[in-house]
């Protein structure tokens, strides 16, 4: 088969870049961090271009950062550098100069351009045009925008029914573009929105809306100022919210404790050098983590148990004095059942299931003992679990004991990834859309939205592959790359009759595709967004529900881009024709027409256009907040789950899948991970020593990954074995590079979300 008859490589290629090995790091951020980010920006673009990028990111007056969905301070903002080495990172991948023409397609076929890994994909550049690959074609070409839109519409009329089509949406759409996308898509017929929250925070949001009756967290920054202790699971800070960071520090100066509750050491966690400070530049560390607690991959709920029922002995001995008696009886209910539960496990048992020794589970638990105002702060490394759902509510009820819900410095803190994936869904972005909130359209709008729900990500994979889903089109993100079993998915996606991309730059979904393929290129959040004479602004909605403006200021590469509303507005008037209920034209004069509709449809944006130009935005309605509970019972929700105790056979390990320090969910920077101290190479895999010896390999051999759920084989080869810090029996992967070994019906209970956490793995010595 010659290279252009090639089907596209769906997984990345299985060759070396040449691992380098350091100790890992002690301290994050500090001049290196400042040195990176420097290196990135610079590489991308000229210094005037660099300079001016950076010098509005995150201010008040500027654009909002597409990475991580941090929050900025609600009063001054650096005026030196209100972003962090990541940050800059994701504006030099967005804001470089290099862009992809029809030239560029036309001499690099897909199935070439697929034999790169995804960081030499995402290196290319931005896509400077819309490009079309036709049925049985080799090579992208280039296509009007007109002719583009007209061969969605077709190919969406031709449909048997609306739900023939899945439309997915990325967490750096902006507020605008997804209510508008929503809507396009339910005045279509379907209910197919499925999100990148399917992936990461889904489990979240089903645990505090059955909690607590709101699926967002409760705290805003100035609660962490406040905060007594500040409990971190499952997450890293240092490489996927570095801002984190300095938050943490502020809270340490205003004597909060830290407990770190994680399978690896994350530097980030244990000391911090923050850059902005003259202590910071002089490399003078500030440690973080009071309590690190190692826990093993899935552990977390049998040590909140744990520390639990030591908290429970405590509260025996002096009743009043370590729970909140008056808060427990007038907002909760469920508490005697889930003492119940808690009085029939053994400590032990609960140590053991943990990894955690009790010495260290009773320290946990002193350190808590005495205080009321707490944060839990939670991410991936919770929610992507078969128990996802009630480990989260595990962390609920501890709050609920200790009364931490509903005051200043206490609440819940799930740290969302994208920069508005809270904010798609705040603007309808759901599968599984609220009856209330299909009424308000159809008052608003006067057509019959769909009823029934709609497809989540593996859903809507399932059904690509059946046959039953014909037309995927993607509001931004790497699809391909963000989602599970790869080849599995990527099937999925070849028996489509069309694929679309939204996008600003090359990935590798747009080279595993259907019979037809699109990508159309966007504007990005540093560039200038000028429509009918006058400069536009985007919203957006970060971690803590606070709205606020984002204008880009950067030139765009090209003439040929246009903005995500617009994208979607000449879509839908492209399908509708004069048949639509909603006046699309009236869109295309300014946004503030969006806002206005938004404001009548969404709760919460009352004079949204006037609101959002005030500097640093707004904050919406949060009942956990004012210590109101929007349950049926009005009161929140003590919850009853069993520890899960994992069984594995002498040859299986457990793996997870983790990013680098040089990654941003599926972009990748470069090929470092300079806090573990792994340069030049991804294909690793982290091990404990013990398992190392246990397996007959040693540091440095190169094996293959192996996975049987449900008795199909999956395989990842060659990866190069690496002595870490990490739980016996545990492993860690850098992902997209294993998601083919995630099985794609392994998912969390009730959120469907993939367990890239979880995954049980068998090695063999990779054999030449």
């Amino acid at each position: 088969m010659s290279e252009e008859q090639q089907i596209p490589n769906a997984e990345n290629p299985e060759e070396f870049t040449g691992l380098k090995l350091t100790k890992p790091k002690v301290i994050a951020a500090g001049i290196p961090a400042v040195l990176s980010s420097a290196k990135h920006m610079f590489s991308e673009m000229d210094i005037p271009r660099a300079f001016k990028a950076l010098a509005t990111l995150n201010q008040k007056d500027g654009y909002d950062c597409p990475g991580c969905a941090w929050p900025d301070p609600d009063d001054e903002r650096s005026p030196i550098a209100e972003y962090c080495e990541n940050g800059a990172k994701a504006i030099a991948e967005e804001a470089t100069t290099k862009k992809l023409t029809a030239k560029f397609f036309a001499e690099h076929s897909v199935a070439e351009l697929a034999q790169h890994n995804d960081y030499e994909i995402g290196k290319k550049g931005r896509v400077a045009e819309p490009m079309y690959l036709p049925k049985g074609a080799t090579h992208y070409q280039p296509i009007s925008w007109e002719e583009a839109f007209k061969k969605i519409a077709k190919e969406l009329r031709e449909l048997n029914s609306p739900d023939e089509a899945v439309f997915y949406t990325s967490g750096r759409t902006s507020n605008e573009a997804a209510f508008l996308y929503q809507l396009f898509v339910r005045e279509y017929g379907t209910n197919n929105l499925p999100d990148c929250s399917n992936m990461c925070h889904e489990s979240s949001g089903v645990a505090l809306t059955e909690s607590l009756g709101l699926g967002k967290g409760s705290v805003t920054l100035d609660d962490f100022y406040e905060a007594e202790a500040i409990i971190i699971l499952g997450q890293n800070p240092g490489t996927n919210h570095p801002r984190m960071l300095s938050a943490l520090q502020k809270a340490k100066e205003n004597g909060a404790v830290i407990i770190s509750v994680n399978p690896l050491p994350e530097t980030g966690l244990i000391s911090f050098s923050n850059p902005q400070t003259v202590k910071g530049a002089l490399g003078i560390k500030a440690k973080l983590t009071d309590l690190f607690l190692q826990v093993k991959l899935n552990g977390d709920m049998a040590l909140l148990k744990a520390i639990t029922k030591l908290l429970m002995e405590e509260e025996a001995k002096v009743p009043g004095t370590v729970f909140d008696p008056g808060f427990i009886a007038d907002h909760t209910i469920g508490y005697t059942e889930y003492i119940d539960n808690i009085s029939q496990y053994r400590l032990e048992e609960l140590s053991a299931a943990c990894g955690i020794d009790m010495k260290q589970i009773r320290k946990a638990a002193s350190m808590l003992k005495n205080r009321k105002r707490i944060i839990a702060c939670w991410a991936m490394g919770l929610t992507q679990h078969k128990n996802a759902v009630d480990t989260i509510k595990e962390v609920v009820n501890l709050l609920l004991l200790k009364g931490s819900i509903g005051k200043p410095g206490a609440g819940t803190c799930p740290v969302r990834g994208h920069s508005n994936v809270q904010g798609d869904r705040t603007m309808g972005i759901y599968e599984k859309p609220s009856q209330v909130f299909l009424d308000k359209l159809k008052h608003v709008y006067g057509f019959e939205p769909p009823r029934h729900y709609g497809y989540d990500v593996v859903e809507c994979i399932h059904a690509m592959h059946r046959g039953d889903a014909k037309v995927f089109l993607a509001m931004g993100g790497n699809f391909l790359s963000a989602t599970p079993d790869t080849e599995y998915t990527a099937e999925a996606l070849r028996r489509c009759k069309l694929t679309v991309h939204v996008s600003t730059k090359l990935n590798r979904s747009h080279l595993v595709h259907g019979e037809e393929a699109l990508i159309l290129p966007c504007l990005g959040r540093s560039d200038k967004d000028e429509m009918n004479g006058e400069i536009q602004f985007i919203s957006c909605e970060n971690s803590m529900g606070v709205v606020q403006m984002s204008k880009g200021g950067l030139k765009p590469i090209s003439d040929q881009l246009l903005s995500e509303p617009v994208i979607v507005c000449r879509l839908a008037k492209a399908v509708f024709g004069p048949r639509s209920k909603v006046n699309w034209d009236l869109y295309l004069e300014h946004y503030d027409y969006i806002r206005n509709d938004i404001e009548l449809t969404i709760p919460g944006f009352e004079s949204y256009n006037a609101r959002v130009r005030h500097p640093g935005g707004f904050y919406l309605p949060n009942a956990n907040r004012e210590g109101r509970f929007s349950t049926l019972s009005e009161k929140a929700h003590f919850n009853v789950a069993d520890v899960m105790f994992h069984k594995l056979e002498d040859d299986e390990l457990m793996m997870m899948t983790i990013r680098s320090h040089d990654q941003f969910n599926t972009t990748i920077y470069g090929l470092d991970d300079r806090y573990r101290g792994v340069f030049n190479e991804r294909r690793v895999i982290f091990m404990n020593e013990k398992d190392i010896a246990k397996h007959g390999l040693k540091a440095g051999d190169v094996v293959d990954l192996f996975n049987y759920h449900e008795g199909k084989e999956r395989v990842a080869r060659k990866f190069i074995v690496v002595a870490f810090s990490i739980p016996e029996q545990c492993t860690a992967t850098y992902f997209p590079e294993t998601n083919v070994l995630v099985p794609i019906n392994s998912t969390a209970d009730k959120s469907n979300t993939p367990t890239s956490k979880m995954v049980v793995l068998k090695l063999r010595k990779h054999v030449i």
